[in-house]
């Protein structure tokens, strides 16, 4: 009985643990989805002007999924300390919806990433053409050719259309004038202030652009899915171990009444005492067949006749 005990307890301890340390490593998963959402939103806060709006909604789930992630890997680690079969089964509940969400992210990065070479043609030429007219294009145009190193969409020449010193006139393909944001070298003249562009970047923005907002979504995508698959593990393991801690408490509570019927305890008023025909109180009562059953006993003396 002692060995299966220990056995039994030692299972216990077991499963709680694992639970405690899985939980810490879904934490752990957490804190790197928020990181890898955050550096993202930050990317696509830099370059909005390029990306449309729904293109945040993934990194900010991303995000969101990872503060629920840390208050459901809390919930598992408490229920395992305090090991509660319920908040176990809810810990298991809570990943699976997790597990949902981290689906959902996925599908919207992967489909994404299918429109990003639409989208990056549409809004670059749209703000070469505004560039002129709108200091806000203007700001986010610069930031992109002096951030990436590049020039134009596909090529510096794609500029002679769209920037205003190039309009109205006829300029070769090598005399197009472009932003100051598109050279690598400049020349100021001492004399009138005036800024030259002494070396132009030779590649167009498209390229850069397209890697990072590509491999921006693929990151996204693959990250939410490992995760997702690895969370869907974690599923399966809280629901076997509420299973084992629930048939580990009906065991020990079984061979604790086992324990109790053995020795005659009965339990009255939440305190014990113990049975009436115990040798402990000294006292045997008589069963029913014991009591009353002999008629008393008279005793009438016999005289002898008298004839």
């Amino acid at each position: 009985m002692a060995n299966r005990d220990l056995q039994l307890n030692s299972g216990m301890k077991c499963a709680k643990y694992m639970l405690i340390i899985v939980s810490f490593m879904f934490a752990l998963t957490a804190i790197l989805l928020i990181m890898v959402g955050t550096t993202i939103q930050a990317i696509f806060g830099d370059f909005s002007l390029f990306i449309d709006g729904h293109f945040s909604s993934p990194p900010a789930l991303l995000i969101a999924i990872g503060f629920i992630l840390i208050a459901v890997a809390t919930l598992g680690a408490y229920g395992a300390v305090k090991e509660s079969v319920m908040l176990i089964n809810l810990y298991g509940v809570c990943l699976f919806l997790v597990f949902i969400l981290e689906v959902s992210a996925a599908i919207a990065a992967f489909v994404m990433q299918s429109q990003v070479r639409g989208m990056l043609i549409r809004t670059m030429h749209q703000a070469l053409t505004e560039y002129d007219s709108d200091p806000y294009v203007a700001a986010g145009v610069d930031f992109m050719q002096s951030g990436l190193e590049c020039c134009g969409v596909d090529e510096p020449e794609d500029w002679k259309d769209c920037y205003g010193p190039n309009k109205n006139a006829t300029l070769g393909s090598d005399d197009v004038v472009v932003p100051n944001s598109c050279c690598g070298r400049l020349a100021q003249d001492v004399s009138d202030g005036q800024v030259t562009c002494l070396e132009t970047f030779d590649y167009g923005c498209f390229r850069k652009m397209n890697f990072i907002v590509s491999q921006s979504a693929m990151l996204i995508a693959t990250g939410a899915t490992t995760v997702a698959f690895v969370q869907l593990l974690g599923v399966l393991c809280a629901f076997m171990l509420a299973k084992t801690l629930r048939r580990n408490k009906s065991i020990r509570e079984a061979r604790r009444w086992q324990l109790q019927q053995s020795l005659g305890v009965l339990i009255s008023g939440g305190k014990m005492a113990p049975p009436m025909n115990s040798a402990v109180t000294g006292y045997q009562q008589l069963d029913n067949g014991e009591q009353g059953t002999h008629e008393p006993y008279t005793y009438t003396p016999q005289s002898p006749s008298v004839n």
